[in-house]
């Protein structure tokens, strides 16, 4: 199906299924512990061994002498595969480093060898005899040393220009009379998703079957493919269950890899976990960055000028932290300027985290916009709405699709009681905490990706769906379900859905906040299909068909579609087609919008900071499952909590070492349950005809947009300490809290 002229009236705008609250199909499975992850498939794998991965000891350097004899002399021992001998390798086209290393060490904790035994435990202690000699080289570690000599990025689909400017951004900044310049930093952050790296390999002859755990089946395919250097079409991937991934199970990891390794080499299957500390340093992270901002206003608040540059690191051949990418398109301003450099570094490979780019860009930029708004002495929601614009600020022919920002932020400060926040930072007290409120507006893209799916009408009336789509924790199955439900005109019951299997038809797949919308199109697409097929069977005009109550007819004949299946054949029906979009996403700038609202509580004493209650207010077209939509918000409004107050990987510096420290859950604090406090989520009711037949978009990534920022204005407010490097800590401020009486 080609999407190129907005939607109109289809199928799911009668929203008896979809649109409703709709508890998770995939529930009990997940509640009773039978969902099947990669690393639990026993159905599946019989006489499985156990790989432990060794990671290197350096960061940057080579092997020079690798002494196995212990290992292999150890007991249950049954293969150590190496650089030495797992034969040619090649490189996925999504990894930057080489999931196998050596001689040759890219980064700490890259995969030198698989230790395969018959048990976990004596794969684990043959590991650890493993002797590995390394001759090191200093490397670079050091984002803030390495700044000022890091070159521009260079210009991909993804990235966007290296440098954008409107206008004259210098002369206006210059003139304006009112001026911010400041430098805000964010630190590396590890995805710390519940479920590991996992993946158990299995080889039957020439073919290789990966039951992994992976957010994109058919990026997956091609780089195993690639990697292992067979066709894609011996390479199958199954994936039904994810338990989370951020962004971090994207690319295939050295789990999967290895594990394809060692059962080659042992000729068995083999299941790999990656230990929880070896996570951090073996996969990726986001990086971090350093980001000035400066704001021009005129002394009403209009701004006129506005620059934003970023600089991030990643090893060679990789890619920036897309920071600036937000402040071209979510603020007016006539002259603009944008840049991102990347400066080469020598730490654990730097890619995609639940919203790469507009999460860290918003971490600095919404503290700025406030700074800016202070400055002009203007109330913080005012100021953004004094700023709004219903056009690309760099392209003003190019309207958004749809832009509810500032009924975000009106509605948002409505419900929070925004009228009642004190402006004057550090007056507010309830006994022994100072009280803050704090706020940021939330922006993210929407993307839209070709997305195929298989549906099959039995004899019985059950309607199967196939596509290739994951399930990452998001409620996939469910929205999959209610679309093809609604299209079809039967109940949720009479729906199969089977996810994450490379057999299927290639899906968008989850990352992005892309998943919903463009799937669920595909399977829109796919049922449409069918639906001909059907009103074919039953001697109805497609364009007469009305599908209800498990039938279809045309207003005088009628039909079951569970006799139009039968009609066909023993097989039924099976209809197979995706969504392929057009040029509107060219015509019209397509993103969602959100506020996020925050009061906080800091210790006058102490500096102890205590988040006390959360709203978010989102506008991101249709929203398909509200439970499940709002579980995504909620859950990503926690991550940004854990961005502002908590998350930081630290890297030891020193020659030679490069590696993040607090590599594990004990040293990289994420929030917990007594963190969190009350929080409320309101979906603004909107569709967007642009962007899909489903008129959705995604919300999933803008939930987390702009939180770490609202918290930091709130602890601004609360104390009147301001502090620019996150995560905010109490040792940054402690010295500027006010006066005790």
């Amino acid at each position: 199906m080609k999407f190129d002229t907005p939607a109109t009236t289809n199928p799911i705008d009668q929203l008896r299924i979809v649109g409703k609250p709709t508890q998770r199909i995939d529930g009990g499975l997940k509640t009773t512990g039978s969902a099947p992850y990669a690393y639990e498939r026993h159905d599946a794998v019989k006489n499985a061994a156990y790989g432990v991965i060794v990671g290197s000891a350096i960061a940057k350097g080579r092997i020079v002498a690798m002494d196995q004899a212990a290992a292999r002399a150890a007991p249950g021992v049954l293969a150590i595969v190496t650089s030495r001998n797992a034969g040619k390798l090649g490189k996925g086209d999504k990894n930057t480093a080489r999931l196998l290393g050596g001689p040759e060490i890219e980064h700490y904790h890259q995969a030198v060898a698989i230790v395969v035994a018959e048990t976990f435990e004596q794969a684990r202690d043959a590991a650890m005899l493993l002797k590995i000699q390394y001759e090191k080289d200093d490397g670079h570690f050091d984002l803030a040393a390495e700044k000022d000599g890091a070159p521009l990025t260079r210009q991909t689909e993804l990235t966007g220009p290296p440098v954008s400017k409107v206008g004259d951004f210098d002369a206006a900044f210059a003139a304006a009379p009112v001026q911010l310049d400041a430098t805000y930093t964010t630190p590396d952050h590890s995805h710390s998703m519940m479920e590991p790296h996992a993946s158990i390999a299995s080889w039957h002859g020439d073919h290789l079957t990966l039951w992994t755990s992976n957010q994109m089946i058919a990026w997956g395919v091609g780089d195993v493919a690639k990697t292992l250097g067979i066709p894609k079409k011996n390479v199958r991937l199954v994936s039904p269950f994810i338990g989370g991934g951020f962004g971090g199970k994207l690319f295939v990891r050295a789990d999967a890899v290895m594990a394809a390794l060692g059962a080659k080499a042992v000729g068995r299957p083999v299941k790999v976990a990656l230990a929880r500390p070896m996570i951090p340093n073996n996969t990726t992270h986001r990086p971090a960055t350093i980001q000035r901002i400066r704001i021009g206003t005129t002394k009403d608040g209009v701004i006129t000028a506005i620059g934003h540059e970023s600089w991030s690191g990643d090893l060679k051949g990789g890619g920036p932290e897309t920071a600036v990418g937000q402040t071209r398109l979510l603020y007016a301003g006539a002259n603009r300027l944008t840049s991102m450099r990347l400066a080469e570094l020598d730490l654990p490979e730097g890619n995609a985290m639940r919203a790469p780019g507009e999460a860290s860009g918003l971490m600095a930029l919404e503290i700025a916009i406030d700074e800016a708004a202070e400055k002009a002495g203007i109330d913080p929601v005012e100021f953004r709405v004094r700023n709004d614009t219903q056009v690309d600020p760099e392209k003003p022919g190019r309207p958004f699709s749809q832009r509810q920002l500032v009924q975000c932020l009106r509605l948002g400060a409505e419900r929070f009681g925004w009228n009642r926040r004190n402006p004057k930072p550090g007056q507010v007290r309830d006994g022994q905490w100072l009280i803050g409120h704090g706020m940021a507006a939330a922006f993210r893209n929407n993307l839209l990706m070709k997305s195929k799916a298989r549906v099959k009408l039995d004899r019985h009336g059950v309607i199967t769906v196939e596509t290739d789509m994951t399930d990452i924790g998001t409620g996939s199955y469910t929205i999959i379900a209610q679309t093809a439900a609604e299209t079809m005109g039967v109940t949720l019951d009479t729906v199969v859905v089977k996810l994450g299997d490379s057999d299927f038809p290639v899906s968008a797949g989850s990352g992005g906040q892309f998943g919903a919308n463009n799937s669920t199109s595909g399977v829109y697409a796919a049922c449409m299909k069918l639906r001909d097929m059907v009103a074919k069977q039953a001697g109805i005009a497609s364009a007469d068909a009305r599908f209800a109550d498990g039938n279809v007819s045309d207003g005088e004949h009628a039909m079951s579609l569970a006799k139009a299946a039968q009609a066909a054949g023993p097989d039924g029906l099976v209809a197979e087609d995706g969504i392929e979009y057009g040029k509107l996403d060219k015509t019209y700038q397509q993103s969602t919008f959100g506020g996020h609202f925050v009061e906080v509580a800091v210790d006058a004493a102490t500096g102890e900071i205590r988040v006390r209650r959360m709203l978010a207010v989102c506008a991101a077209g249709r929203i398909l499952n509200p439970l499940s939509a709002r579980s995504q918000v909620i859950g990503a409004m926690t991550m940004g909590v854990g961005a502002a107050l908590m998350e930081e990987l630290v890297v030891d510096k020193r020659p030679g070492f490069g590696f993040f420290v607090n590599h594990d859950l004990a040293g990289y604090e994420v929030p917990v349950h007594a963190d969190i406090p009350y929080q409320d989520v309101i979906f603004l009711d909107e569709t967007d005809p642009i962007s899909s037949p489903m008129k959705a978009k995604g919300v999933g990534e803008l939930g987390l947009c702009g939180v770490a920022a609202a918290v930091a204005n709130a602890v601004y407010n609360a104390t009147g300490a301001r502090v620019r490097q996150y995560p905010i800590t109490l040792d940054k401020f402690l010295d500027r809290l006010p006066q005790v009486a």
